[in-house]
């Protein structure tokens, strides 16, 4: 029986809501049926072809479901359990692996060069996109794709933390290590900026800057804990230092990818402190420094992959949080939309006024 995706015939190219045929899973598969999927800048990124991955592809990696059916060999979920689908599977033998650095597996994306389904309409190949397919009712993934979703968290709210949430919380805690009275800036208040702004705030930061184009995100970011918020301009990075007694802040995260806001990003951020990338941008987004600026300002500016999370580690961690009520997973969603909708939440995203819209099955 076919269960209907959005499927990106190819770079470039309109969405398409059809119905695709799914394998049923063999030895070290799960089948999963969807909850909800969160509609990320990373799918629109391969929409536009910003990462490259093999096409046509079903698109969607942030999600969490139910397991129908399980194959050969699987032993850790089974039939009618809850999951959250893990995009970045680590392998466990790779020298990034080895070195206890899982968000940098050589492996991660293998799953994403083989077939993964076939369009019921003509049987064309289809592969998944961020490995996982989870703009579908139903999909089949490798088992090192799931991992149990935390007790207490509707399946709903639990597909956000497969990206938005641990690459947001991941920012803050594992590659800035924001200390309790730090300041920080977040630059982007999508999904992953609003739990950046909400980590901040779980790691005791003293001033939170949230920043985005959209003057209408201010109420969610004062909602996830920001104390400021400015919309973008080409005075940020004075209106920052403003903020912070002229210093600037100890640590900003950009969550963009774009050039222009990793400067900002960069000139926002005091000397010796601490700036972090989170936004994927493309090649032709050239930031340029000059090697006395490097010296002087003593700063340090980092890339960060997937929030530098090992989601099987982070996973307790995040669920405690929200137990705890520190973490508010509904606060990121903008709106609940359909299938259908997706093509729409694109639109938004490229236009710079969506938040996290996610997608309820």
């Amino acid at each position: 029986m076919a269960v209907r995706a959005a499927v990106l015939p190819a770079v470039g190219a309109p969405l398409e809501i059809t119905g695709i045929d799914l394998p049923e899973p063999g030895p070290g598969r799960v089948r999963v049926r969807l909850a909800a999927a969160g509609v990320c800048h990373s799918d629109l990124s391969l929409s536009n072809g910003t990462m490259r991955l093999p096409v046509p592809a079903v698109l969607g990696h942030e999600g969490a479901g139910t397991v129908v059916a399980v194959g050969e060999g699987v032993t850790h979920v089974s039939p009618g359990d809850g999951v959250v689908l893990n995009w970045a599977p680590s392998c466990g033998t790779c020298p990034a692996c080895a070195r206890g650095e899982v968000w940098l597996c050589a492996g991660a994306l293998d799953g994403a060069a083989e077939v993964h389904a076939h369009r019921a309409d003509d049987g064309t190949d289809l592969y998944p996109g961020l490995n996982v397919a989870a703009f579908a009712e139903e999909t089949v993934v490798p088992a090192s794709c799931v991992l149990p979703a935390p007790e207490g968290v509707p399946l709903t709210d639990a597909a956000l933390l497969g990206c938005a949430v641990l690459t947001g919380y991941g920012a803050v805690h594992h590659s800035a290590a924001v200390r309790p009275g730090e300041t920080v800036a977040v630059f982007g208040v999508g999904g992953v900026g609003l739990a950046a702004v909400q980590s901040a705030r779980i790691a005791g930061a003293s001033t939170i800057v949230a920043v985005d184009v959209s003057p209408e995100k201010e109420e969610l970011a004062r909602a996830a804990g920001a104390t400021d918020y400015l919309v973008a301009s080409d005075t940020t990075a004075r209106r920052i230092r403003g903020l912070t007694g002229a210093q600037g802040v100890d640590v900003a995260v950009e969550c963009v990818g774009r050039a222009t806001t990793i400067r900002t990003a960069w000139e926002s951020t005091r000397r010796g402190g601490r700036t972090t990338v989170v936004g994927i941008g493309g090649k032709d987004q050239q930031v340029t420094f000059n090697a006395l600026e490097i010296f002087h300002w003593g700063r340090t500016l980092s890339g960060c992959v997937y929030g530098n999370s090992d989601p099987a580690r982070d996973l307790p961690v995040l669920a405690g949080h929200i137990r705890a009520g520190r973490l508010d997973l509904g606060a990121l969603v903008t709106e609940r939309i359909a299938l259908e909708d997706i093509p729409a939440a694109f639109d938004a995203m490229v236009a710079g006024k969506g938040g996290r819209a996610l997608v309820v099955f």
